[in-house]
């Protein structure tokens, strides 16, 4: 009977998904309040049903009641985020809370078949940090007087990206946390928020070449801390962060030029200067000349990939925990083998319609200061889904980043809140705005 309820319950979850995703696109063509509007109550029915299959089949693989609870809980925090949400914030971009929704509930399930402790601990990080950030939206019209301090960011991040690197704990070859009583976090994770805020003030205040020289400056050091401490996949998503808030300040391709050529040179220089980064080269070459050792990680997550095909074995049905570090990292692959390459494949283009209405809001903002924090977080938060798909995928070398929401981690999950409730105070911004031009 289990093995029955799994076999269809895999094909309606693909189905489910496949519509809450067309909706997601077709959203942005709608131009009725009440046609979006229905389209969101669709995409939340489907987020729901999605919920309920996934956790029917933890139940019933696990005969857990303490996980049957779980599920409860998860609904719970699922129905008061979106509608308090919504409550608080009327002009809120729906649309975006549920993708927040799809993303942790992918994560959740996923974590909870591969480890319910981590799944659990998860969730309580979620819960609060998901009120941490609540206050975001409402203080998003005080930006203007913050846009007068840029060094305080650039400072106090340079700061902490610093002291990771003097004193911070060393994992997977990188120095990427600070610990305190037992807690760990990582600052990086903070500080790719802060150095958008820093780069955006910069250039709102000008766009002079001296203007442009002092920030290229306080931007590489942040990146070359990073490197220092080995975490060259924060260092990445920086630079491409820099890169594009430059061009979109500027419009000035020498610039671009530039800066991409100083990009493709220090990566040959990491290359050469950090063994960890060789092997990871060496892994994404040819994973099969040593698959016992450097190839391994990428060799198994391949396998995942290639025997979930595109409708997936099923939940409890492949074996992702033979991947390593899978429940960070690695999160897509085990997505990919147990719920399939279709789910993992629209999971992907609901990502990109986060980055869409990132793109849109930057654009419909009238101020440039506004206009390069929407694109600034909006390009950090793209590079880091790329960066973390293309490790899984092979598409290129691992670097070591998370997928916004899905993977463990709390500092990821803490960040990745903060980051979408600034996108979603700009969002309602600009639709006071309007409302007001109407008025």
């Amino acid at each position: 009977m289990v093995t029955l309820i799994v076999g269809i319950s895999r094909y309606l979850m693909i189905l489910l998904i496949m519509i809450y995703t067309y909706y997601s696109f077709r959203y942005y063509f709608m131009k009725e309040e009440a046609d979006q509007g229905r389209a969101v109550r669709r995409q939340t029915v489907c987020l729901f049903m999605l919920h309920f299959l996934a956790n029917l089949l933890v139940v019933l693989n696990t005969e857990s009641p303490a996980l049957a609870a779980f599920y409860g809980a998860q609904a719970v925090f699922f129905l008061g985020y979106i509608y308090l949400y919504r409550l608080f914030y009327r002009k809120v971009s729906r649309t975006l809370v549920n993708h927040v929704c799809l993303f942790l509930m992918t994560g959740f399930v996923m974590l909870t078949r591969l480890n319910p402790e981590q799944a659990m601990r998860q969730f309580v990080i979620a819960v609060i940090a998901a009120a941490v950030t609540w206050i975001i939206p409402f203080v998003m019209d005080r930006v203007w007087q913050l846009a007068k301090i840029p060094w305080i960011y650039g400072l106090f991040g340079l700061f902490l990206l610093i002291l990771v690197c003097a004193a911070g704990n060393t994992a997977y070859g990188a120095q990427l946390s600070l610990g305190w009583g037992g807690f760990s976090f990582q600052p990086s994770e903070f500080v790719k928020i802060s150095y958008v805020f820093f780069i955006a003030t910069m250039f709102y205040r000008s766009t002079e070449f001296k203007s442009v020289a002092v920030t290229t400056a306080a931007a590489a050091a942040h990146v070359i801390v990073l490197v220092l401490s080995r975490d060259l996949g924060s260092a990445l998503i920086y630079f491409i962060a820099y890169l594009a808030m430059l061009f979109a300040a500027t419009s000035n391709w020498l610039y671009a030029g530039t800066g991409a050529a100083g990009g493709i040179l220090a990566a040959v220089l990491a290359y050469g200067l950090f063994p960890h980064v060789r092997r990871r080269v060496a892994a994404w070459a040819d994973p099969w000349s040593d698959i016992a050792d450097t190839g391994y990680q990428t060799a198994q997550a391949l396998f995942a990939i290639g025997t979930g095909g595109w409708f997936g074995m099923g939940l409890y049905q492949g074996m992702p925990e033979k991947i390593p570090v899978v429940n960070k990292d690695f999160i897509f692959a085990a997505v990919c083998e147990e719920l399939g390459g279709l789910y993992a494949l629209c999971l992907l283009a609901v990502c990109l319609c986060c980055f869409f209405q990132f793109v849109i809001i930057a654009m419909k903002m009238r101020a440039m200061f506004y206009k390069l924090i929407a694109f600034g977080l909006g390009t950090v938060y793209i590079t880091q889904v790329f960066l973390t798909v293309g490790g899984a995928v092979k598409f290129i070398p691992s670097t070591g980043v998370t997928l916004p929401f899905v993977s463990y981690g709390g500092s990821s999950l803490l960040a990745s809140f903060a980051l979408f409730n600034i996108i979603q105070g700009l969002y309602i911004l600009k639709r006071e705005e309007e409302a007001d031009e109407k008025g």
